[in-house]
């Protein structure tokens, strides 16, 4: 049930999000230690940001998870996932915030109920 949220004021137009969403699913699951079955994630582009008061390329992320997440694990994360975004979005790992969250399961529901 991981759910990676990613907010970017760089614009998805005519960018290959299939590619950026398959491998940051794939990451997150492999990185957590869940089935990509269970993996979300939302990619939203065009979003007002402004880091260090500039508007250059920026991103900001939230990473919600049933478990997996701790200290090395999140290292580990916050690295691919700003790889990722440097590779096919041209944010530098240094305009780039995740924040973890690591929640209990009858705090996320799905399919109707919780987990």
């Amino acid at each position: 049930m991981p759910c990676l949220n990613i907010s970017t004021n760089v614009s998805l137009e005519g960018v290959d999000t299939s590619s950026i969403l398959s491998e940051a699913t794939s990451t997150v699951a492999k990185l957590i230690g869940k089935p990509e079955a269970y993996v979300m994630i939302v990619l939203k582009g065009s979003i007002p940001i402004s880091f260090g008061g500039t508007e250059q390329p920026a991103a900001y992320a939230e990473l919600v998870s049933i478990g997996g997440l701790n200290p090395d694990t999140n290292k580990k994360l916050s690295g691919a996932i700003a790889t990722i975004l440097e590779s096919k979005l041209s944010v530098p790992k240094s305009r780039f915030f995740l924040k973890f969250y690591d929640t209990k399961g009858s705090n996320f529901g799905w399919n109707g109920t919780t987990f």
